[in-house]
């Protein structure tokens, strides 16, 4: 009788920044999310707006949507991971639940109507070593949206005490931050107040990467209006130089520009409609994958929101 080692079929998580060439990611899943929800059970402005235009999207759109971002991901040879599919449950932004730091997987605490979502990606964390999982203690939350591995920082969009308790788009707080900087003793993590809106999508940025992303080796996508604190700007543009950071204006943050998800330092998947932006990644080296996916913008998030990336590199 063969003896199989168990040790050597366990996957090694490894994600040390956001563009190191991708080998493993969770995707989200768009099969049964219970189509349009009703106003009082969107936990976020932008959604909200479509349900009350009529506009919300349907699931055979997203379906279509993911799908064409997996056949990239297929094209460059890249293990896709899937959650187990929950009826009625909206699992499409797979980055919220869990998320990699080095050879770590963080389990956040997440807002309550996401929890079950933890649930689906099962299959996937029985891969992994117990002692390559964290998860935080109850106080601390946050959300994968918020959370940017970058080399020796980990960035992270939060708010603190007043804002967090205030507003329903507050998803990670300091207690967050505090628990990251604890568990990650040898990075320097930064924090970065986001402005929040429950009410106008257009004045919220639900996560740090609805405003922000890096690219590349040394580039970054930013709309400044997202941050609280001028000098958390000034911060960014000192560390990646003002010649490294594609602006991209408020109508384009809504649409979520900065929301794009880097295969490697030199490609790099985005919305097909993002004409403006495009061009600049191209005019900067980079190849651009397009792909449609403007009915999910629709829920307040995008390319990046729907990937959780397991080893990079």
């Amino acid at each position: 009788m063969k003896i199989v080692d168990l040790q050597a079929i366990m996957m090694k998580i490894k994600v040390r920044n956001e563009t190191a060439k991708l080998k493993a990611v969770v995707v989200g899943i768009a099969n049964d999310f219970g189509g349009t929800p009703k106003v009082d059970e969107c936990y976020d402005p932008k959604s909200r707006a479509h349900v009350k235009a009529g506009t919300y999207p349907t699931i055979a759109a997203c379906v279509k949507e993911m799908d064409a971002l997996v056949t990239v991901f297929k094209k460059y040879n890249i293990k896709v991971y899937r959650p187990q599919n929950i009826k009625g449950l909206n699992q499409i932004f797979s980055r919220d639940i869990a998320f990699a730091i080095e050879d770590k997987l963080v389990i956040p605490n997440i807002i309550e109507d996401r929890k079950e979502e933890a649930d689906a990606i099962v299959d996937v964390l029985t891969q992994i070593d117990e002692e390559d999982i964290i998860k935080m203690p109850v106080i601390a939350r946050a959300e994968g949206g918020d959370v940017m591995p970058w080399n020796e920082y980990i960035f992270v969009g939060y708010s603190e005490k007043e804002d967090f308790e205030h507003y329903t788009v507050a998803r990670t707080n300091k207690a967050g931050v505090d628990f990251l900087a604890t568990s990650f003793p040898n990075k320097i993590v930064k924090g970065f107040e986001l402005n929040k809106s429950d009410d106008d999508p257009r004045e919220n940025a639900l996560h740090l990467d609805c405003c922000f992303q890096p690219i590349g080796e040394n580039m970054a996508i930013m709309y400044k209006g997202g941050f609280k604190h001028t000098a958390d700007v000034e911060f960014l543009v000192n560390y990646f130089g003002e010649q490294n950071i594609i602006e991209v204006n408020k109508e384009e943050m809504y649409n979520m520009n900065s929301n794009v998800f880097s295969i490697s330092e030199e490609v790099i998947v985005s919305e097909k409609g993002f004409t403006r932006l495009n061009i600049e990644l191209r005019k900067r080296g980079f190849k651009v994958e397009e792909v449609p996916y403007t009915e999910i913008a629709k829920m307040e998030g995008l390319l990046r929101c729907s990937t959780m990336p397991l080893i990079r590199q």
